[in-house]
């Protein structure tokens, strides 16, 4: 008999419906969560944690400060050490979650049952905005248990926080690592499963773990078979009795039994500040802003600049393309279509229309002209394009509003074409490769594609992941570079190209 990865918490979304969290060591996940941040010495506090709540110790390293639904774990111990040694009052936290996000497969049959293909879903990101901050002063935690967040004056808490800490005081730590929605079944499964990943030794801090097994904590009144088999990590609770012939494969949860629920023992402070956290490849100094961010920020300032300058340049032909849009199809003179970006957040990615209004029903009709052999659609004449519209686009002209995206943080000047939720469900090096960047105005693949038959989802796929591989400043100037020359090589009357999608 042979058990896989367990899920700690039903994974179908939370209900309104209350119901007791399940228990491992007498420790329900949000608890497991705390005595984890205790073993380093970090004590979590919450605004109006309700009527008992656990006591603020002067001996506690580091306070991370959290909002009621906020569960946070790294996946290196580097920056908790460089914290203990820092001289900043408050340190903001952005946790960026490294693993690619889940996705779904399932098989697609004809009528006659007959198998067709595999279709695989992503999860959608969640839409919320995780806020957390460590801090060594006290007092810092103790106004913010006392409900800064929520005080009756409607500030928030943050705004708070920054104006007892002054600026020099104040610093912000980029980590690797997750966050969660305790408010989501979901995620408190994955909280689990990644503590059994991060904690090497969680009965340093809970006395009813015994490490039984490499890899494998068991409640100290389990009795388990010597021949039972284990490949770690493994936890199991109270009241629980193993099949001889069982063998469980990591990660694995098997749960207290609620008959035999344990009361949790308190945290005893001064907690055990013992750091198992993976090592990490990183510099030590956590604080400090590496490159990689340095490069970020100017290109995000190159973005916006640009943007500004083609905006102020260009609006003088806005009312002119609306004109001629209305004169031979009206209105509406935009088109907004839902594309993703960064992280694969969605977003209205606009243009100027240059196609009939009922285009989308058209596509319908058309599919069988699909001259593209990727998930986009594509045809060398297509006749949903307006007389408007092809000259829009051979001059891309269409593509000006998207300026407006750039402004908003939605795009960049250059980067990988801004797809749709559906077209990327393909290839997931490509998706995830692609979507750690915000899509451009114009690409690699759009100057060096070839549309070769048979070979253009493949180019695609190939200049995406070299623009993302290569990505620098001088690469953008001469994608820009080359970008106005195909655009003036088009207006040149002798030197037909084909329409852009």
């Amino acid at each position: 008999m042979i058990a896989k990865a367990e899920n700690p918490v039903d994974d179908s979304p939370a209900t309104s419906a209350p119901r007791a969290a399940p228990t491992v060591w007498g420790l329900d996940p949000v608890q497991l969560h705390d005595r984890f941040w205790a073993q380093h010495g970090v004590q979590v506090v919450r605004p109006d944690e309700g009527s008992h709540p656990q006591p603020i110790s002067g001996d506690a390293l580091l306070y991370l400060l959290v909002e009621p639904q906020v569960l946070v774990t790294f996946e290196s111990g580097e920056e908790i050490r460089t914290l203990y040694s820092s001289d900043a009052e408050l340190t903001y936290i952005r946790v960026h979650d490294p693993r690619g996000r889940g996705y779904r497969e399932r098989v697609i049959t004809d009528s006659g049952d007959n198998f067709l293909r595999f279709e695989r879903s992503y999860n959608r990101p969640a839409r919320r905005l995780i806020r957390a901050a460590f801090t060594p002063d006290r007092r810092l935690a103790e106004a913010w248990r006392r409900g800064v967040a929520n005080d009756t004056h409607g500030a928030d808490g943050w705004t708070k926080l920054r104006e007892r800490v002054p600026r020099r005081r104040r610093s912000i730590l980029v980590t690797d690592g997750v966050a969660y929605d305790r408010r989501n079944d979901t995620e408190l499964a994955r909280l689990v499963r990644d503590l059994t990943r991060l904690w090497a030794g969680p009965g340093w801090m809970i006395p009813r773990a015994a490490h039984v097994a490499p890899g494998v904590w068991a409640d100290t009144t389990v009795a388990l078979d010597p021949r039972a088999r284990f490949v770690g990590p493994v936890w199991i609770g109270a009241g629980r009795k193993l099949d001889p012939r069982t063998t469980l494969i990591g990660p694995f949860v098997l749960w207290d039994d609620p008959a035999a629920r344990p009361q949790p023992d308190p945290i005893v402070w001064p907690a055990l500040r013992h750091l198992d956290l993976p090592a990490t490849r990183r510099p030590a100094d956590a604080l400090a802003h590496h490159t990689g961010r340095c490069g970020a920020a100017c290109k995000r300032a190159f973005d916006v600049c640009f943007a500004l300058v083609a905006l102020a340049i260009t609006l003088p032909f806005y009312p002119l393309i609306c004109l001629a849009i209305w004169l031979e199809d009206g209105r509406p003179f935009f088109f907004a279509h839902r594309r993703e970006t960064r992280g694969g957040r969605e977003f209205p990615c606009l243009k100027f229309r240059s196609m009939h209004s009922d285009a989308e029903r058209m596509k319908q009709q058309l599919a069988g002209r699909n001259q593209a052999d990727g998930p986009q659609f594509f045809m060398v004449k297509d006749v949903r394009v307006t007389r408007v519209g092809r000259l829009l686009r051979k001059t891309r002209l269409d593509e000006l509003p998207q300026f407006l995206n750039v402004l908003l943080g939605h795009m960049s000047v250059v980067g990988p074409r801004p797809s749709p939720y559906k077209e990327n469900q393909f290839c997931p090096p490509w998706r995830e490769a692609r979507l750690s960047v915000r899509p451009g105005i114009t690409g690699l693949w759009q100057v060096k594609r070839t549309r070769k038959a048979g070979q253009d989802f493949q180019e695609w796929i190939r200049y995406d992941i070299e623009y993302v591989e290569n990505a620098s400043f001088w690469l953008d100037v001469a994608i820009i570079f080359r970008t106005v020359m195909s655009i003036v090589g088009g207006l040149i009357p002798w030197r037909r190209r084909r329409t852009e999608t």
